[in-house]
């Protein structure tokens, strides 16, 4: 099923030191605390994504990866990042920085005359991964400055950097697999094997995030290692997880995945039970907040619907794996949601826009950021499907909401073209539900280029579904996930208004009366023009994209989840034969 997408972003190396430049300054300048840690985090990892983008433009020139002066200064800027990163939270946010003289200049040769294609890390963005992980992991190795770190682009450029920084030893390098995804492979010239190389009997330690479906791009640096002369037994891996790779793992990396240590510090043994009081997200987010004693309850996973809900068999499906990071604080004043925003920034862009939005009345009251969280007022109420509220007032808040969005909310991000929305449409439903079906879809579809002219992106919530909504103790409806959809691991983004019109006419199953008032409101509101043939395709590739999404979550389930997501999936299937009919 086609559902993720990569995040790139082209950027000006040029823009993007300076922006590196601004904040390593800006770490200077500031007194001692976990905002400063914050800063110098950001920092490094944009230089991380910078120097990936320039590895890669490197590679794409002879086609593997080679000795770089270039690639051999980003390598060291990242080791010193690293370091500080690694003093600051050892020292618990205390104590002063000790940039060398040279890190201007280091950061001045990471140049191209090139727009540099930049991928953002998904770890640090999605998934709750912090850089001090890997510090910890490498700090209970046993492995000595002797070690030759390789990193695994893209986010491996940087994590593979606080490994070395953390043993002691030199400048991390950087591989690039390539190839299917199943059974990726590394390309690498002599001159750079020479110098990998030059101690086989050494330690290597391979550091990425993941593993993945397939584990196949930890598995392609092992089996390089192994095909020129490095002993099984010299391999340690720098996973995100303890667990193994997923289904497509070929047998000899599943075995070798096994046999070889694996180096991990969780998320949990990082800020959640960390025995300093300082590095725990309790501590931070009750000093946003402004209590002393608080519960804390993980509503990760899918826990939150045992929360909201009184009986199980009401419980809406969760796609667990995607869910980010969430907890409930109770204290003496109320309660908050703590959930994880993305680390680079993302929590205070995201945070600004979410007081917009609860200015207006939509969402609950934004109280602040913590280190890659944001916090916000926690609302006791009922699921909006089992309120009882009108339908009227349903869809009149529907098109205030999403009229409000398309207003006063411009894109923030890019997301997938109107002919890629209809490409993956037709893919997933052919998938899922024949040739026949999908040849019937496309000959709807058409060209849909000839809507592009038509369309105008704004900042889409991207998830209509009535488990998404609250009928406050009060009588409000509120909207309790709204910021951050249109920036998930998939490849929608930022679309048209219309993509959330037939978001909400699917999932609250509108009658044609219902999407035509809500269509109505949202134009008036928003001043945009939504027609039949706009709604009709994006309606189309909504049912695909969420067909694709659900078959995805399906796999890794069981027991009473998987009727959840089965009954899900059927209700967007059902809704095709009408879709698609001449």
């Amino acid at each position: 099923m086609l559902v993720y997408g990569d995040v790139e972003h082209i950027e000006s190396a040029a823009a993007v030191r300076a922006s590196i430049s601004r904040m390593m300054m800006a770490c200077i300048e500031m007194q001692p605390s976990r905002q400063r840690h914050e800063t110098l985090v950001r920092a490094f990892i944009l230089t991380g994504e910078l120097v990936q983008g320039l590895a890669d433009q490197e590679f794409g020139k002879i086609g593997a990866d080679d000795l770089s002066e270039l690639q051999d200064a980003g390598a060291k800027l990242l080791r010193m990042q690293a370091r500080e990163i690694m003093q600051s939270w050892r020292n618990g946010f205390a104590g002063s920085l000790s940039f060398p003289e040279d890190w201007t200049a280091k950061l001045a040769s990471l140049t191209s005359a090139d727009p540099v294609r930049m991928k953002r890390a998904e770890g640090y963005a999605f998934y709750a991964l912090y850089p001090e992980s890997y510090i910890e992991a490498a700090s209970i190795s046993n492995l000595t400055p002797n070690t030759v770190v390789i990193g695994i682009r893209s986010i491996g450029t940087g994590l593979a950097a606080l490994v070395s920084a953390a043993l002691g030893a030199g400048p991390a390098y950087s591989l690039r697999p390539t190839g299917h995804p199943f059974e990726r492979h590394v390309r690498v010239t002599p001159a750079l094997s020479r110098r990998m190389l030059a101690d086989p009997e050494t330690d290597f330690a391979i550091v990425d995030e993941g593993p993945g479906l397939s584990g196949s791009s930890f598995g392609c640096v092992g089996d390089w290692l192994q095909a020129n002369g490095v002993a099984h037994d010299r391999l340690h891996f720098f996973p995100s997880h303890t667990g193994e790779p997923g289904p497509h793992a070929s047998e000899t990396h599943r075995t070798r995945w096994r046999d070889r240590p694996r180096h991990v510090v969780s998320f949990d043994d990082l800020i959640l039970r960390a025995r300093n009081p300082r590095h725990r997200l309790h501590t931070w987010a009750a000093d946003v907040v402004g209590v002393t004693q608080s519960s804390w309850r993980d509503l990760s996973g899918g826990a939150w619907r045992g929360v909201r809900y009184r009986d199980p068999s009401h419980w809406p499906p969760s796609y667990m794996q995607m869910e980010k990071r969430k907890f409930l604080m109770e204290g003496e004043r109320g309660a908050w949601q703590v959930k994880f925003a993305g680390l680079c920034g993302s929590d205070v862009e995201k945070a600004r826009r979410g007081s917009l939005l609860s200015e207006a009345g939509f969402i609950p009251k934004i109280v602040g950021t913590c280190y890659g969280f944001i916090i916000d007022e926690w609302l006791d109420g009922t699921p909006l499907g089992h309120s009882g509220a009108s339908r009227r007032d349903i869809v009149d808040h529907l098109g205030r909401y999403l009229g409000f969005r398309a207003r006063h909310l411009p894109a923030r991000n890019g997301g997938a073209s109107i002919q890629k929305l209809s490409e993956m449409a037709i893919f997933n439903i052919a998938e899922a539900a024949g040739s026949d079906t999908a040849e019937k879809l496309r000959r709807m579809i058409g060209t849909p280029e000839r809507l592009s002219g038509r369309l105008r992106r704004v900042d889409t919530d991207n998830r209509l579904h009535p488990w998404e909504w609250l009928t406050t103790t009060s009588g409000r409806i509120m909207k309790t996930d709204a910021l951050d959809h249109n920036a998930a691991h998939d490849l929608i983004g930022c679309q048209d208004i219309a993509w959330d019109v037939v978001g909400a006419c699917v999932e609250f199953e509108l009658s044609s009366k219902e999407r035509d008032r809500l269509a109505y409101i949202v134009g008036g509101e928003g001043g945009c023009d939504l027609r039949d043939d706009v709604l009709k395709l994006f309606e189309a590739c909504y049912l695909g994209f969420q067909i694709g999404l659900w078959s995805q979550a399906r796999v890794s389930v069981d027991g009473a989840e998987t009727e959840r997501i089965e009954s899900t999936i059927k209700r967007y299937l059902d809704r095709l034969p009408q879709l698609i009919r001449p």
